[in-house]
């Protein structure tokens, strides 16, 4: 990690709110988000999938989302709109200067951040190549049911039985110092991408996800839906996907392709 020092950045999304990212590598833009309750550095930085990544001769950029890690949580339900991050998305790849060319730049995400990706690409977004990780074909058509757990869990806070995935996610908030009261506001943001507009997705797609993970649906059936898409196993789930290196690997060898 020594060799790719990680630099810190801020700017102001389309309504004002303060919003971090940050940086390692140099090279070709790949823009990742992580997923929800976490940030950049749980996501990507802090189990070496930024850093391999950056190895392979990339610019690794990761915001973290609204309400999210260094970001600004508002507690103004104004500040939460349908799509909110899917604007947020945007405005960051125009802070950046991508976007002018077509394909200058590559985009993932992680489980909300794949969810926020597809709504990116479903609103104009044109990167060269595209990952989705920890996601499966219902959590992107269907955000109803992942909105209701989140919320049973962000409302019920200290009343979940131990060792469910209630929480196991309540534990993993507290990592990370989530504020409930902003949280509850990201899930109004979710939004659906219906499978006709799945289908329309034709940069070429990598879709990633642990080997015991359907937590959002189907990885093999998002695989399938998509038209230039592949899909990869990695060991473990949704939770612990994300610690193990070959997800960042499968990552990196994507994109290096």
């Amino acid at each position: 990690m020594a060799d790719y020092p990680i630099e810190t950045r801020f700017f102001d999304s389309f309504d004002g709110t303060r919003l971090a990212w940050h940086e390692l590598g140099e090279g070709r833009a790949v823009v990742l988000l992580h997923g929800f309750f976490s940030d950049a550095k749980t996501n990507w930085i802090r189990f070496g999938h930024a850093a391999a990544i950056a190895a392979r001769g990339f610019r690794v950029v990761m915001a973290d989302l609204r309400a999210h890690g260094q970001s600004a949580g508002p507690h103004d339900p104004a500040a939460y709109p349908r799509d909110a991050l899917t604007r947020d998305g945007h405005a960051l790849i125009a802070h950046l200067g991508l976007g002018q060319d077509l394909g200058d730049y590559d985009l993932g995400g992680y489980s909300l951040g794949a969810r926020t990706v597809s709504r990116m690409l479903a609103t104009g977004a044109a990167p060269r190549r595209v990952i989705f990780s920890g996601m499966g074909l219902e959590g992107l058509i269907d955000t109803g049911r992942r909105a209701g757990h989140f919320r049973h869990i962000l409302t019920n806070l200290g009343k979940h039985p131990r060792g469910t995935p209630e929480w196991l996610a309540e534990a993993f908030l507290k990592t990370t110092g989530g504020d409930a009261t902003a949280l509850l506001g990201i899930i109004e943001t979710f939004a659906d991408t219906n499978l006709a507009t799945l289908k329309t997705f034709d940069r070429p797609a990598l879709v990633v996800c642990g080997a015991e993970d359907a937590d959002n649906g189907s990885a093999p059936a998002l695989a399938e839906a998509l038209p230039n898409a592949r899909y990869v196993a990695v060991p473990g789930g949704h939770m612990s996907s994300v610690t193990k290196p070959e997800l960042g690997q499968a990552m990196a060898d994507f994109l290096a392709a």
